[in-house]
This record gives C-alpha cells, sequence and structure tokens, in this order.
C-alpha cells in the first residue's frame, strides 16, 4: 500500500520502499542516509574511473604544456622576432599599427588608448596571426613525428579458407570441391 504524505521525491520514494519491506517503515531517515550513501558512491567511482583514463590524463598534461608552449611562443614573437623585423622595415613597432576610426592621428597604440579612441589595431592582430603560424608549425612537428614512431598495423594477411555457397561449411580457398556436401564450386 502507498502512503502518499506528500508529492515530493522523497516521500515517493520511502513510500515504495515500504511497500516493498514493511519493517522499514520507521527508518526513513536511515533509508534515505543508505540511498544518499550508495548515490555518492557511485557518482564517485563514475568520476574517478573517467579522470584516471590514460586519455584524460594525457590530455590534461597537453593541455598544461600547450599553454605553456603559447606563452614561449608570445614571448619569442614579440620579443625576438617582430623588433629586428621592425628595425629591417625602418624602425617600426608592429603592435603600435592600427587604425583610427575618428580620423584623428596617434603617436602610438597607448596614446590612442588614453584618449579613448575607436581603433582598428591591426599590428597586433598581425602579431597574433604570426604566434598562431609558429603554433600550428609546431603542433605540425610534432604530430608529424608522433606519427612516425607508432607502429602502422600490419597488413592483412590474405584468408585462406572461404565458404561454400551449398552448405556454408568453411573449406580452403584452393579447393575445388566441397569436402563436406561435395558441390562443385567455381
Amino acid at each position: 500500500m502507498f502512503l502518499l504524505h506528500d508529492s515530493s521525491p522523497f516521500y515517493l520514494f520511502l513510500d515504495i520502499i515500504r511497500a516493498h519491506d514493511p519493517g522499514s517503515a520507521n527508518l526513513d531517515g536511515a533509508v534515505l542516509r543508505l540511498h544518499r550513501k550508495t548515490k555518492e558512491k557511485d557518482r564517485a567511482q563514475g568520476i574517478q574511473g573517467v579522470c584516471l583514463r590514460g586519455n584524460v590524463m594525457d590530455m590534461a598534461v597537453g593541455i598544461i604544456i600547450g599553454a605553456a608552449f603559447g606563452k614561449i611562443v608570445s614571448s619569442l614573437v614579440e620579443d625576438v622576432m617582430m623588433p629586428p623585423l621592425g628595425q629591417l622595415i625602418g624602425k617600426i613597432n608592429f603592435s603600435d599599427f592600427s587604425l583610427s576610426l575618428d580620423g584623428k592621428t596617434y603617436e602610438s597604440l597607448e596614446a590612442a588608448r588614453n584618449a579613448h579612441a575607436a581603433r582598428v589595431n591591426y599590428g597586433i592582430f598581425l602579431t597574433t596571426v604570426i604566434n598562431f603560424l609558429i603554433v600550428a608549425f609546431a603542433v605540425f612537428l610534432v604530430v608529424q613525428q608522433v606519427n612516425r614512431w607508432t607502429k602502422k598495423p600490419a597488413p592483412a594477411a590474405a584468408p585462406t579458407t572461404k565458404e561454400c555457397p551449398q552448405c556454408a561449411m568453411t573449406i580452403p580457398v584452393a579447393a575445388k570441391r566441397c569436402g563436406h556436401c561435395t558441390a562443385q564450386l567455381v
């Protein structure tokens, strides 16, 4: 018999437990605690199972190394590559390249920012594109090297048996007649 004290799922759950085990009628709290502990244990085991798989851990290490590598590449482009390139072109700072949308001219990007001017900063975009190209090239080289290290599966061996079209039994590929039903094979 279901005793619906309330329409909440808690009471519905307790009523179902009482219907199957009348002795648990006075153990509402104990049944609920047992149910919660079981659910929490199952959830914890599920999370642990997913997180401790090799692929997830490999991905986490890759993300951390990738973030550090991104900072190294940014420093390489902004601090090592762009200054000499700017010197070669004519003592230009690429990060100051921008287009003012209000029509005024500013000496530097900082001066435009201090004046709260709307600008299209294509110099910073150019630096970011160079960062991306270097990272993409480095990732390409890493993937290419990893592909070289991984073993390629051996080609599948040619089948040595086939099925008889009449009796569906396994027979050698070179057979001219089935040994089970004596059917002539083409």
